[in-house]
């Protein structure tokens, strides 16, 4: 899961960003309006953490880019500011929650968590898909109630095949997935097809179907 952390406070967003990579999120970082401005037109992202008062432009106005582009990205409003007025004029434009600084980590990661759950899959902490079972909550799985041990990637990657059932998803939105900003780095996708294929051997020999199909040269699929 991708996270975007728009603060300008550099030991603040650094702090967030450590502990919420403790939690296996992937966290990029923007610390102007401007940075910001040109991540959300770029990428998608599961949530975004989304400071008021930046350096070259209003948070609200990043708020309504994002809302103007149609983006499904969740957004929580972290701020200083703990004006009435703010809240509501952002949750009007359509922030998904709002956090007055100081707070605390660990209600920072719950409720970027409900968010996700809420937008992604339906509000629910358990994920099933006939013999495949997938608890959210201790980031687990289960195949015909036997554990599947994963890694933190194989996992996310399975939520994102999930959560975009149905869809083709090419190897470039993948790679940006796993990897962020830096994927365009990357000279190839190995890294892309190692994850998958590891992904896919676990599921088989726990006694789960192929739900994962590849399409060649286009990319990957979960169909059901």
């Amino acid at each position: 899961m991708k996270i975007l952390i728009i603060e300008d406070e550099t030991a603040l967003a650094k702090s967030i960003g450590a502990y919420l990579s403790d939690e296996n999120y992937l966290c990029e970082y923007a610390t102007t309006f401007a940075q910001a401005i040109d991540k959300i037109n770029i990428h998608d992202y599961d949530c975004i953490l989304l400071d008021l008062m930046l350096p070259g432009g209003d948070g609200l106005r990043i708020l309504e880019e994002i809302k103007e582009q149609n983006k499904q990205d969740g957004v929580i409003i972290i701020s200083a500011k703990n004006s009435l007025e703010d809240k509501i004029k952002g949750l009007q434009i359509g922030a998904d929650d709002y956090l007055t600084k100081p707070f605390h980590l660990p209600e920072l990661a719950a409720r970027i968590y409900s968010i996700i759950r809420r937008k992604q899959f339906g509000n629910v902490n358990i994920v099933e898909q006939n013999e495949l079972r997938i608890n959210l909550l201790a980031k687990t799985v289960t195949v015909h109630d036997k554990n599947v041990t994963l890694t933190r990637k194989e996992f996310d990657l399975l939520l994102y095949f999930i959560s975009n059932k149905n869809k083709v998803i090419s190897k470039s939105a993948l790679a940006e997935h796993l990897s962020g900003d830096v994927a365009d780095m990357f000279d190839n996708y190995d890294f892309i097809y190692v994850h998958i294929k590891n992904l896919k051997k676990k599921l088989t020999e726990a006694g789960c179907d192929n739900y994962l199909k590849t399409l060649y040269g286009t990319g990957y699929k979960w169909e059901i």
